[in-house]
């Protein structure tokens, strides 16, 4: 009797209805878009060189906002294309001041005189010591000027995580070079946590190991290609024009300059070889982390990104986008960027479990040009 009671109370009871648990909510997927072409980014891109050479260089910002708005706007998301709203003229002032300051170092440095060479260093001094608030402006920059569905995007980070992140990662990457995957994570995590999409805050959830896991692969190209093109031209050269240059005791000057040009040629080969896979190993970096970062960002904590393109891919585009380029003497450089562009963008979505139409914006300020302007003239690398 006991047992059916025990029974009779673990079972629902019929007449009452159960409660059902609330259905999960239901994920939108967003595939992202781009409808750029080569021919109409071809006339844009060959306008803005020859304004650029008209005006000694003075439209460069204008050329450079041009061709962010083009890229911008033919990006999409949930039907609604990406802006780009900086103002030419920041830009322009943030250009002349870098810009004459690069020139200043440049002149110093080429000067015989040891004053102008003290001035050249210390302009070097104070370009290191300002770099992370450099990568700091360019990023606040960037973002305030980035537009969707008429929200801004914005930049949080403080100056002293800049220093961290940029200062401090960056000295003891060059002091250790086992640090520098841990620098790029750091980078990249000062990147995303502080990012914005109008009130919503982004977050990088990624881990430090997988940049080491990239970084490895990376190295082992170019160890393996080196040691490959290494022991072939020791197989094939190396060997037989060593023993011919020691074992016989009297050779002519014109034999002994052909066995130099015999270890020479191969090894110069070697050498170029090896720089060229060093190039694609640092695509595949590159693109690695980019594909890395992307699959574990998300934002307000109800959207994610996510990137299906094969970084091994990218690394080909790459590698045929600069054979391109370089049979073209440049003329296929619109058609490079905008076949890489297509690639990438086709390989990216973005979940949310609400519409992206409900994310609510806050008042953007403008932000100085100073920052961007140097990532530009000085070739600064805020992004993947």
């Amino acid at each position: 009797m006991q047992q059916m009671t025990d029974l009779s109370l673990a079972a629902p009871s019929l007449g009452r209805p159960v409660a059902e648990a609330p259905a999960p909510p239901a994920v939108l997927h967003h595939p992202v878009g781009f409808t750029g072409q080569a021919g109409e980014y071809f006339r844009i891109w060959i306008v803005n060189i020859a304004l650029t050479l008209v005006t000694f260089g003075l439209y460069m910002p204008w050329a450079r906002i041009r061709t962010k708005q083009y890229f911008y706007g033919h990006t999409w998301v949930d039907g609604q294309n990406f802006e780009y709203r900086a103002n030419p003229w920041a830009l322009l002032r943030g250009y002349l001041l870098i810009g004459g300051l690069s020139l200043l170092a440049s002149l110093a440095f080429q000067s015989p005189d040891p004053t102008y060479l003290m001035l050249g260093i210390l302009l070097m001094l104070v370009y290191l010591g300002f770099y992370p608030w450099l990568v700091r402006q360019s990023l606040r920059f960037q973002a305030v000027n980035t537009v969707h569905r008429g929200l801004n995007f914005s930049f949080h980070g403080s100056v002293g995580q800049a220093y961290v992140a940029y200062g401090a990662a960056n000295l003891a990457a060059s002091l250790v070079s086992f640090a520098l995957p841990w620098a790029w994570f750091m980078q990249r995590r000062y990147q995303l946590d502080h990012l914005a999409y109008g009130t919503a805050r982004a977050q990088f959830r990624g881990d430090v190991a997988p940049f080491y896991l990239i970084a490895v692969t990376g190295l082992a190209l170019v160890l393996g290609s080196a040691a490959v093109m290494f022991g072939l031209w020791l197989a094939f050269f190396g060997g037989s024009a060593l023993l011919e240059l020691f074992s016989a005791k009297e050779q002519s000057e014109a034999a002994v300059m052909a066995t130099v040009l015999m270890l020479l040629v191969p090894a110069l080969v070697t050498y170029v070889v090896v720089l060229l896979v060093y190039s694609v190993a640092w695509q595949y970096v590159r693109a690695a982390i980019m594909a890395y970062v992307l699959n574990h960002t998300e934002l307000g904590g109800v959207v994610r990104t996510g990137a299906s393109f094969s970084p091994w891919r990218v690394v080909w585009i790459g590698v045929t986008n600069s054979l391109a380029q370089l049979l073209t003497l440049g003329l296929a450089t619109p058609w490079a960027a905008i076949r890489r562009t297509r690639y990438i963008m086709g390989g990216l979505q973005v979940r949310s479990l609400v519409p992206l139409d409900t994310f609510t914006g806050q008042a953007s300020h403008g932000e100085s040009a100073l920052g961007e302007a140097a990532s530009e003239l000085l070739d600064i690398q805020v992004g993947f």
